[in-house]
């Protein structure tokens, strides 16, 4: 009896250790909703170092659900990048929601993969891609480290086409390592 409580208490500290070790990521920005046509579509994910797809945290489903088809300039990057055309619905629906309400937004990342498994203790990527009209896009990206303790990386941000005032729609970027 002794042996199995030890046993027992031995497992649960592993346990508790192992659930310490994992991070949680947040990604935070500002959202304005833009009045139109061809614009509020965005997708948040996580790619390895190596460039690999590893999860999607959020995408607006008028994307997800086939809009992409429709019109391709529609966060192209993401589509591309989480092999959409091979998704189910069921799967889509997953990582898909409404187009939100302006305001602070804030999606969090617990460190597994799509299929929900535990990712090792590495370098990521965190990607936000919006469309902000029509063919002008925007990509913020984070390089992060999982497994090297809370960081506040840089984020970096590329402009495609001529956004002009629509750069309004995504701002203040920030992505934490807790």
């Amino acid at each position: 009896m002794k042996k199995v409580f030890i046993g027992l208490l031995l497992l649960f500290f592993g346990m508790a250790s192992v659930v310490a070790q994992q991070q949680v990521v947040e990604i935070s920005f500002d959202y304005t909703r833009l009045s139109g046509r061809a614009s509020n579509q965005f997708a948040v994910w996580v790619e390895n170092a190596q460039g690999q797809y590893v999860k999607t945290l959020y995408a607006t489903r008028w994307t997800a659900r086939g809009g992409w088809r429709r019109r391709p300039t529609s966060i192209p990057i993401w589509v591309s990048r989480a092999g959409l055309s091979e998704l189910t619905r069921v799967q889509v629906d997953a990582i898909s929601g409404a187009t939100p309400r302006s305001g602070a937004l804030v999606f969090a990342w617990d460190g597994t993969d799509r299929r929900g498994v535990a990712v090792p203790p590495g370098d990521y990527v965190i990607f936000l891609e919006g469309t902000l009209r029509w063919e002008n896009q925007v990509l913020y990206s984070a390089p992060i480290r999982l497994g090297q303790g809370p960081s506040t990386p840089e984020v970096t941000v590329v402009y495609i086409g001529d956004a002009g005032d629509d750069r309004a729609m995504i701002r203040n970027v920030r992505v934490i390592v807790r």
